[in-house]
């Protein structure tokens, strides 16, 4: 069998393009990667997606497929070992709601809350909080989101590590209370405990010295 190439497009920094590195390191997958600059966009990356022109993008043997989800669903079904989607049809279908939930509901509030202050600003916390509640309402006491190993809807969650940092880095108030989501905290704890998953984390003192950087200049030209 010819050895598969396996290319990804993605930012050191960018939530979504980490997905996928998780994705394919469960799966055992080797691949290159390549770090885009997003001020200044490589000729390929506009090439493998003319659409919407950003990253993640994953070339599998010459074929590009575009949008963090899309990817994962891809390389789930390419590369059946280590399942990160349930094979049971109602399981799978709300992992797909609650990975939409997360980037339609958390992942806005998540980008409005690093550039709001004051009383607007805990006011987006609480809406992020009841978010994160309702999180807990699916994890309950199961280790991971996907059961006893990471899956889809773990994966997509990567987004509350992001916002953990940016509040760090912008002195905001705890979002992730322990006393609040005791549930989500244990998660998020766990999840950073894997040994795969922290692979794909960027490391702190840079994030958070580029989360100080990107956020804290759109509070001031606010």
């Amino acid at each position: 069998m010819a050895e598969e190439e396996v290319k990804l497009f993605g930012t050191w920094a960018s939530p979504f393009s980490r997905r996928i590195e998780v994705a394919l390191k469960l799966k055992g997958v080797q691949y290159e990667y390549i770090e885009e600059n997003l001020t200044n966009k490589s000729p390929a990356l506009l090439n493998y997606n003319p659409v919407h022109k950003q990253i993640p993008v994953l070339v599998h043997n010459g074929k590009p497929v575009a949008e963090s989800f899309v990817i994962m669903e891809y390389v789930d079904e390419t590369w059946k070992h280590n399942p990160i989607l349930p094979t049971d049809p109602y399981e799978k279908a709300m992992a797909r709601f609650w990975a939409k939930y997360i980037d339609e509901k958390l992942w806005p509030a998540a980008k409005k809350v690093v550039v709001t202050k004051g009383e607007e600003q805990k006011g987006v916390i609480n809406e992020i909080q009841q978010q994160m509640k309702n999180l807990e309402g699916e994890l309950k006491e199961k280790t991971f989101f996907g059961g006893e190993s990471i899956g889809f809807v773990d994966i997509a969650a990567n987004i509350i590590i992001w916002l953990v940092v940016a509040q760090e880095a912008l002195g905001m108030d705890q979002i992730l209370d322990e006393e609040k989501l005791p549930i989500l905290h244990g998660w998020l704890q766990r999840l950073l405990d894997d040994a795969v998953f922290k692979e794909c984390v960027p490391p702190k003192e840079r994030h958070l010295d580029f989360s100080k950087v990107k956020f804290g200049s759109s509070i001031a030209s606010k």
